[in-house]
């Protein structure tokens, strides 16, 4: 059922909007901003953090109504529950083949360039900061199980107040199959679920709107705080975690791509004002409302999308994956720990384990490090140290690999599912402007050059909101 603001009530029209009144422009004017801020005065830089913070708390605040009411929504209006559990169980296979091969290639990386040789480091000597002390204490309390049993929360209203997005999907994927088992009688329901999932779109939309402001704070903060030359004192170590990163985006989710007969790069630039938001913010999680949106414009089932895009935001984490596989073995390459082939295997089976549910937590990269160290037990803990004043710089790649890795995940288990219209998702990525899928519902966050229709009835006024670009609505 179509709600009063539908995209059925649209048509597409061509006008674009210049390229100085874009987004995804001014986020990148203020990633440049931010980053001469904090370098030429770093003390106002780090001053700035209040600002990308409250952005980043508006966006998270979202988040988790976000993901309730779509997962409810797609799994209430399916005729099929089975395809609902197939599509879940096809998601979370691919889940674990990506994260092995995003391991493999870290692991690959570090054993050919091997950083860690010659820094003689004695992990008994290390001494830790009050920071890096509550998040080591954080790792090494954390069980590989926990992921698990977290799964269940204490309370219905819990997740959404504690922004723990795996708890939510839990919670999403048992009132969707309840509406949907119920049948007519919560047909009600399942109406004003639809229609507050575009009343909270439309709150997102207004927040989208200070996303410059977002990212110019939290660059300024990070170059301020932690410096330009933190970048050169472990500068080789960052640069081989991001050319193992850009190798396994454009390597092996290429080659995924090539498979659904897709480019890579054409989606990447369909996708630059969420990569920018997320360079700016250090975070993946201000972008998943738009890559959800731009998903069901490009062609996938709304349904997929919904269950797709947040589950693997928990459990596919192609980007903290390979920084875990990379940092481990420097560590014990730095504190001359030698591990064989086996123990390295090992390494990366307990890193299946500890990587889950990283994404959304403060330090979450650094925890499921120190969590895997700690249960491996044969590197020391402490040799976190080493890396903790680069991890901030590390933290931007590991989102972009995550979001990208997500967005082909998506591609995937939507072709696997038969749920992907790739022609559309062809021209779109090309940058063709189409009309909404038909079973898309207008939400002011779609990215679609639509119009009123002028033959439509259904409005009375002449003030309805024009969309007048590919990518945001103006």
């Amino acid at each position: 059922m179509a709600i009063p603001g539908s995209a059925a009530n649209y048509q597409p029209v061509t006008v674009k909007k210049p390229w100085y009144r874009q987004l995804y422009f001014w986020v990148l004017v203020a990633i440049v901003l931010g980053i001469a801020v904090g370098w030429r005065w770093p003390d106002a830089g780090a001053a700035m953090e209040p600002i990308g913070t409250t952005f980043i708390t508006a966006m998270k605040m979202l988040i988790g109504p976000i993901v309730f009411l779509t997962i409810v929504g797609g799994i209430a209006s399916v005729t099929d529950l089975k395809k609902v559990g197939l599509t879940g169980i096809k998601a979370l296979t691919y889940f674990q083949v990506g994260t092995i091969i995003a391991l493999l290639t870290g692991l690959v990386a570090i054993n050919i360039f091997r950083l860690g040789d010659g820094v003689n480091a004695d992990a008994a000597t290390l001494k830790t900061t009050d920071s890096a002390s509550k998040l080591i204490k954080a790792g090494q309390e954390k069980q590989w199980w926990e992921f698990i049993t977290h799964l269940v929360p204490d309370s219905v209203v819990g997740p959404f107040v504690q922004g723990d997005i795996l708890q939510v999907i839990f919670l999403a994927v048992v009132f969707g199959v309840a509406i949907n088992v119920v049948g007519q009688v919560a047909a009600p329901i399942l109406d004003a679920v639809e229609r507050l999932t575009a009343v909270v779109f439309k709150v997102l939309s207004f927040i989208m709107k200070l996303a410059p402001l977002g990212a110019f704070g939290a660059m300024a903060f990070a170059i301020g705080k932690y410096g330009i030359s933190t970048l050169t004192s472990l500068g080789s170590l960052i640069l081989l975690f991001y050319v193992t990163s850009a190798f396994f985006v454009i390597v092996c989710l290429g080659a995924v791509m090539a498979y659904l007969r897709l480019n890579i790069f054409r989606m990447l630039g369909f996708f630059k004002e969420e990569l920018l938001l997320i360079l700016g913010t250090s975070t993946a999680e201000p972008a998943l409302p738009g890559l959800m949106r731009k998903m069901e414009y490009a062609g996938v089932k709304k349904t997929t999308v919904g269950l797709v895009v947040p589950t693997g935001y928990s459990f596919n984490l192609d980007g903290a994956a390979i920084y875990l596989s990379l940092a481990a073995l420097y560590i014990a390459q730095a504190t001359n720990t030698d591990l064989s082939i086996p123990q390295q295997l090992g390494l990366l089976a307990v890193m299946l384990l500890t990587s889950k549910g990283a994404a959304g937590v403060a330090g979450g990269g650094f925890i499921a490090l120190t969590a895997t160290l700690s249960t491996l037990g044969t590197i020391p803990a402490a040799g976190i140290m080493l890396i903790f004043g680069i991890d901030k710089f590390m933290s931007e790649c590991r989102a972009l690999v995550n979001f990208i890795g997500n967005a082909v995940a998506t591609l995937f288990v939507a072709k696997w599912n038969h749920e992907l219209d790739v022609d559309r998702a062809r021209r779109v990525f090309s940058g063709e402007v189409l009309p909404p899928p038909a079973d898309e519902v207008e939400n002011d966050f779609d990215m679609v050059i639509l119009q009123k229709d002028p033959s439509d009835k259904t409005h009375h006024d002449d003030t309805a909101p024009v969309l007048v670009d590919v990518r945001e609505k103006g």
